[in-house]
């Protein structure tokens, strides 16, 4: 898994960034390339580093109540940059009935509390390995 690329990302005015954390180590100790934003990130900020980075994924971690409005935004961003190819995937205090609707937004996959590291790494190394690599971060919109 060494060529995929993950940006994790706190957005918004949460402040609690223990599970994003404990993510990104997960799927550093997998052999997966991640770059942690830290906290208080806007989509703009957590968009445009995915672009600089020349990211695979970007992994959102909402536990604020906000994940409609975060995930819709960074999807939009990745719209306007012609940077669909960028996945989006996240998790966190996420109520069941919105998963579906994130889901149709075009998130790839939500983690709800106590999904096992082992299942994302999975699902990351399942949805991102590839033999080709990425396009260069040039070849993107900016």
């Amino acid at each position: 898994m060494s060529s995929i690329r993950v940006v994790i990302a706190k957005p918004g005015l949460d402040g609690h960034d223990r599970g994003a954390k404990v993510v990104a180590r997960a799927l550093r100790d997998a052999g997966v390339e991640v770059i942690y934003t830290g906290l208080h990130q806007t989509p703009e900020q957590i968009v445009s580093a995915a672009l600089q980075e020349d990211a695979d994924a970007i992994g959102l971690s909402i536990l604020s109540g906000a994940h409609m409005t975060q995930f819709s935004r960074v999807l939009e961003l990745l719209r306007e940059r012609n940077a669909t190819d960028i996945v989006v995937f996240g998790g966190g205090i996420i109520p069941d009935a919105d998963i579906a609707e994130l889901e149709q937004m075009g998130v790839a996959k939500i983690f709800t509390p106590g999904a096992p590291t082992s299942e994302i790494v999975g699902w990351v190394s399942a949805k991102l390995g590839h033999d080709e690599p990425a396009a260069p971060a040039s070849q993107r919109g900016t």
